[in-house]
């Protein structure tokens, strides 16, 4: 096979959003273009360190001899939100009962404690080249770490969100869509 130069990208936010985030249950999207359903909520900007996925053996199981008998794998996706004043990005970093409040002109309140959060359903759309359309679903995304959160007068405050993928009915942590833009 010979190689393709138009086959090389790199990934882009989409200019409508990129990060999005909808409670548990919702109905995943199943192709890379077809509008979300309306329960999904921007996340509004991520920094430029941009989206990072990690899929990776977490533990090896072997047998005598050295033969690998059982692994489990681990698919994780980390970004950093930098909307901190959003009470949505709020409620992705503290979780969704421990934020109250709907605007900054009506005061938010912030309970910062270990509830174990719920999953929710993430998707991540991008713009690959010039014009394809790529989207990842996260069909149960949990909050499994947040990154320190450093307040300087010269950089943007962020959440840097780890969020780690559970297995749905049919054993997958992710769907990816790629489709052609419409021009």
């Amino acid at each position: 096979m010979a190689n393709t130069v138009s086959n090389v990208s790199a990934g882009k936010p989409n200019a409508s959003g990129s990060i999005y985030r909808a409670p548990a249950g919702t109905t995943l999207p199943t192709d890379a273009s077809t509008a979300l359903a309306s329960a999904f909520v921007c996340l509004g900007y991520a920094s430029d360190d941009g989206l990072k996925n990690e899929f990776s053996t977490e533990d090896e199981v072997k047998a005598w001899g050295g033969d690998v008998v059982l692994s489990t794998k681990e698919d994780k996706f980390t970004f950093t939100l930098i909307e901190v004043l959003s009470p949505e990005v709020l409620k992705v970093a503290y979780g969704d009962t421990n934020v109250t409040g709907t605007s900054l002109a009506t005061g938010v309140s912030v309970a910062v404690n270990d509830t174990q959060q719920g999953g929710s359903v993430y998707v991540f759309e991008m713009l690959l080249g010039k014009d394809t359309l790529k989207r990842i679903v996260v069909p149960k995304g949990i909050v499994s770490e947040i990154g320190e959160i450093e307040y300087k007068d010269d950089e943007p405050v962020g959440y840097e969100i780890t969020i780690t993928c559970g297995a749905d009915e049919a054993g997958n942590t992710h769907y990816e869509y790629l489709k052609t833009a419409s021009v």
